[in-house]
């Protein structure tokens, strides 16, 4: 199982999926409706690291996590 944790606007709790890459995670986020607007636009980590691609291989505990942008001043 990996942990899918959504930071900020996003306003969700965390889910954990059987997933191998993050290719799969992203396929599987797709499908809900309500994150569809989101992820083009957010940033992903994995495990606390940026990464820019989603062909990663994941492994059981591993964190995502969905950084939306954010503003400020």
């Amino acid at each position: 199982m990996v942990r899918v944790e959504f930071l900020g606007p996003i306003s969700r709790p965390p889910i954990e999926l059987e997933a191998t890459t993050l290719q799969e995670v992203a396929e599987f986020l797709q499908q809900d409706k309500s994150l569809v607007e989101w992820l083009p636009k957010c940033a992903i980590a994995l495990n606390d690291s940026m990464v820019t691609s989603v062909d990663r291989t994941l492994k059981a505990g591993d964190k995502i996590t969905l950084l939306p942008p954010v503003c400020g001043g």
